[in-house]
């Protein structure tokens, strides 16, 4: 199993995103949070979707993935999240080390 995630989670506005976020740093579940303002389509319930929304990447360890998405499930107003951990396959030692440093598990 990789050591590194890259976890993408959409929020509903900015607001949304800043405290899911704050919440991930303090915990220290993540070492770097960037939101990206994006245009969303997607099924729900049957119906096509158009929704302005925050997408936030997530910098974490492997091992804080469960924690990291219990927080980020118990502040989100979503019935059913966008939370999707991607491996880091390759990057700088020197970054990856920074994201061991941070994330305390």
């Amino acid at each position: 199993m990789n050591d590194h995630l890259v976890v993408l989670v959409t929020a509903s506005s900015s607001a949304q995103a800043r405290r899911i976020a704050r919440r991930l740093l303090q915990s220290k579940l993540a070492a770097c949070v960037n939101m990206i303002p994006v245009e969303s389509m997607f099924l729900w319930k049957g119906e096509i979707q158009e929704e302005e929304e925050v997408l936030m990447v997530i910098k974490t360890r492997s091992e804080a993935f469960d924690e990291l998405m219990n927080a980020v499930k118990s502040m989100h107003t979503y019935d059913t999240p966008e939370i999707i951990a991607m491996p880091v396959v390759m990057g700088s030692r020197e970054y990856l080390k920074w994201i061991d440093d941070e994330v305390t598990v």
